[in-house]
């Protein structure tokens, strides 16, 4: 069941950060990725500040966003903005 709860995580915060940073997306299989890792990077920053990660789903998609947000931006600045390949 965890598996299937990455996956929707890192679906809805992939599409959702490919809205907030005005692209279009990488498609479904790579907003999952992009999401997944968003989540990885955003629960180590929570982490970091002394948050606890004990929201439930929406706690845990809006952390996913803003870490798939954090590495959508440094992708674009390390590629110049160009849509990169992740």
């Amino acid at each position: 069941m965890s598996i299937l709860w990455w996956i929707i995580v890192g679906l809805i915060a992939g599409w959702a950060t490919g809205k907030l940073m005005k692209g279009s997306g990488y498609g479904t299989l790579m907003d999952i990725v992009v999401g997944i890792i968003g989540a990885l990077i955003g629960g180590f920053i929570m982490r970091a500040l002394g948050f606890v990660g004990r929201g439930g789903m929406i706690y845990t998609i809006i952390i996913a966003i803003i870490g798939a947000v954090i590495l959508t931006w440094l992708v674009r600045l390390v590629t110049g903005g160009k849509k990169a390949q992740l």
